[in-house]
């Protein structure tokens, strides 16, 4: 059911109730009577008869054949006797109501969640408009975001209810924002404009209102108590795959942050260290390089070449030990091993795995990061255990580096496909 805005909250619940009691009138048979005119019109005549568009993901199964579930009640509505057809005006499709109502009646109702890319994602995170003070764009949506993708890397519930979505969030809110931004860490206002973007889902019928004013949105969100999270197909993409939810945070920080110091925020939100890149070694997914390992390598070297170019020159603390380069840095070296030690003399397979299926290496940086050295794959190798006690402690340590050194750029090149790109790297390095 759709709400003008504006409307009051008392208007909205009539319509709602009505709604509601039209819906739980419904009968099998007059389902089953919708299911047959819809077999013998067609999908696109019942669609059009009916004023109902195309459902996005809720379907009713029947019989082997998919009906759109929300259609289906509002014409089934007109198989009552005495009754008229309900419109798609005053119907909502969601599990609170059509899709539930038929659940109920029997039916076997689907949620076909459509695929999202992270390249979507990320063009989604671009058109974000945030207000902004003098320092540059205010932070919350931002937090909101990074929040809600440290919840989903560590396998928390995509949905909360709106009382503990404000418990979490008004802290963080409160703690990490700009000068000029109010302190008192609303979450209504970033998750309205998140919501209205399709980076935000919250559980009603009613149209969520824009980020703007003040006591209307506070008091809408009083009223309508919504639970809410990443929609669905983002929750699932940034669960499973580690280069995704590195490659989103990166727009996240490039969009909002420029010379804020970003670490504080990941850090709270538990993106910090190695991990922020894991996934489960499927490599099946958009965000993933396809299936392809060379491919999700050559992703990963985009975003660590990508933050050194915008980091460099910036005075802050996150400069000398980015958490994001850092962690991309890493899975790429890992991804690049096969899971073996990258020392040609040794080759030996990994001693174990850790819970994710990701081999048990050590991921060295080859030129020491207080000597020069970089968080790039280019100078970074990956390293049995006895391998790296040796490279790190051993009376051949010097020798050994320096072969490391050149396996790790040949490694690097080969894996990349072109040499100009290891070239390209050197440079990078002249100017840092």
């Amino acid at each position: 059911m759709s709400e003008v805005y504006g409307e009051t909250a008392a208007s909205v619940g009539v319509v709602a109730y009505r709604v509601d009691v039209a819906l739980r009138d419904l009968t099998r048979d007059a389902v089953i009577a919708a299911i047959d005119e819809f077999d013998s019109v067609g999908r696109e005549q019942f669609l059009a008869k009916y004023g109902f568009a195309e459902s996005r993901r809720l379907f009713v199964v029947h019989e082997g054949k998919s009906y759109d579930s929300k259609a289906l009640a509002g014409a089934a509505h007109a198989f009552l006797n005495g009754r008229a057809p309900l419109k798609a005006t005053e119907i909502s499709g969601g599990w609170r109501h059509a899709a539930g109502v038929l659940q109920r009646l029997g039916f076997d109702v689907v949620d076909r969640v459509p695929a999202v890319t992270v390249h979507e994602l990320v063009r989604a995170i671009d058109k974000l408009r945030p207000a902004t003070v003098a320092s540059g764009p205010m932070l919350k949506q931002a937090v909101v975001l990074l929040w809600a993708i440290g919840r989903a890397q560590r396998g928390a519930d995509r949905v909360l209810t709106w009382e503990r979505t404000q418990a979490e969030l008004i802290p963080l809110l409160t703690a990490h924002h700009r000068s000029g931004e109010r302190p008192e860490g609303r979450p209504d206002y970033p998750i309205a404009a998140l919501c209205r973007a399709g980076l935000w889902a919250l559980d009603t019928s009613a149209s969520v209102p824009t980020a703007h004013g003040d006591a209307r949105l506070r008091r809408w969100f009083d009223e309508h108590q919504p639970d809410g999270g990443l929609p669905e197909p983002v929750y699932e993409l940034l669960l499973s795959s580690g280069l995704a939810r590195v490659q989103v945070v990166t727009a996240i920080i490039d969009r909002f942050f420029d010379d804020f110091d970003y670490a504080a925020v990941t850090k709270a939100v538990g993106l910090q260290g190695d991990s922020i890149a894991d996934d489960d070694c499927t490599l099946s997914d958009e965000g993933a390089g396809n299936g392809d390992p060379k491919r999700a390598y050559q992703d990963l070297i985009e975003i660590v070449t990508s933050r050194e170019a915008s980091t460099r020159g910036k005075r802050r603390p996150v400069v000398g030990n980015d958490p994001i380069r850092l962690a991309a840095a890493r899975r790429a070296v890992i991804l690049r091993s096969g899971g073996s030690c990258e020392n040609p003399a040794c080759g030996k397979p990994a001693p174990d795995h850790t819970d994710r299926g990701h081999p048990v290496l050590e991921v060295d940086h080859v030129s020491d990061i207080a000597t020069g050295g970089r968080d790039h794959p280019v100078q970074m190798i990956a390293l049995c255990p006895d391998c790296h006690a040796v490279k790190t402690r051993g009376r051949s340590r010097h020798q050994l580096r320096e072969r490391l050194l050149a396996v790790a750029r040949d490694r690097h090149e080969a894996w990349t496909g072109t040499a100009a790109f290891a070239a390209q790297a050197g440079q990078a390095s002249r100017h840092t």
